[in-house]
């Protein structure tokens, strides 16, 4: 396919033939079947007529299109999923979650600072572009995004190929929560990053103490009852501890009695009540059935 640039235009203003050469450009681009490996070539004829086309020839050069993002750099890194922006936007990475560092009344947590030099040194003279999902923003005002590097390296998902991240999806910010799921599957069948780490072993309900556990956490137990409240369904595994699932989000999982009666994995901060604990599952990555005990 091929667009002629008319030769008219040859005495007209600098300013207006450059609209006219991306007009020529947008109807190619428009017409040129979708692809992401697409090259728009051009070239000049011996009368200096501008071509444009999507077949190469040996006299044409491939034409350098910027799409439509908009770069940023970064300012600070707070930690290995929260980076600050030249414009002063704080930015918390969507579909993760890394290890707390130390800060203020947080304790640090194994694997933290390893995910933060990492993130440091990989958006080092980095410029980076975001990608929004279904939700702009958290509860504490902070944007919600992918990031993405100028090289198209979706940063979220490195974090969790290396294991220096787990998946923590919030729906219904679903975007990339194939990919996701499919790089943590991966990370912890190599025993990549935490999934090494003593600290993220799966720790049998039996064993739980008065205490609790701070920070996120691998539970494992057997479901004996499942009840339902308006707002939630409960997966009891004792009456001092349950996983509870949002109703508003039970499409995502399968039918909820299956779960009934199975050794299960959950995944995620475990909340407590007087002696009642509970972990808030938003997606079903956060529960793994295990071979019955």
């Amino acid at each position: 396919m091929q667009y002629k640039q008319n030769t008219w235009a040859s005495g007209i203003k600098p300013g207006f033939k450059q609209s006219l050469r991306l007009c020529a450009l947008l109807v190619l681009l428009f017409v040129t079947p979708a692809c992401g490996h697409t090259k728009i070539y051009e070239w000049r004829d011996s009368k200096g007529s501008e071509h444009y086309s999507d077949t190469f020839t040996t006299q044409a050069k491939v034409v350098d299109i910027k799409p439509g993002y908009e770069f940023y750099s970064v300012k600070k890194v707070y930690d290995g999923d929260t980076v600050q922006l030249e414009d002063g936007r704080k930015i918390r990475f969507l579909g993760i979650n890394t290890p707390e560092i130390q800060h203020r009344d947080k304790q640090a947590e194994a694997g933290g600072q390893e995910a933060k030099a990492w993130l440091t040194n990989r958006l080092h003279n980095q410029r980076v572009r975001l990608e929004l999902d279904a939700e702009n923003t958290d509860k504490y005002g902070r944007a919600l995004a992918y990031l993405f590097t100028e090289n198209n390296e979706l940063i979220n998902l490195s974090l969790v190929k290396l294991g220096l991240a787990t998946i923590s999806i919030y729906p219904p910010n679903l975007l990339y929560v194939n990919e996701l799921m499919a790089a943590q599957k991966q990370a912890e069948q190599n025993k990549l990053g935490l999934w090494r780490l003593a600290e993220y072993d799966v720790i049998p309900m039996s064993q739980l103490t008065e205490a609790g556990h701070s920070g996120w956490t691998r539970l494992s137990g057997k479901v004996i009852d499942i009840h339902r409240t308006t707002r939630f369904v409960y997966l009891n595994f004792s009456s001092q501890l349950d996983a509870r699932i949002e109703s508003k989000w039970l499409s995502l999982f399968p039918d909820i009695t299956s779960y009934l009666g199975k050794t299960l994995e959950v995944r995620g901060w475990l909340n407590r009540r007087e002696t009642h604990f509970s972990v808030l599952i938003r997606h079903p990555s956060a529960i793994k059935i295990l071979p019955g005990l």
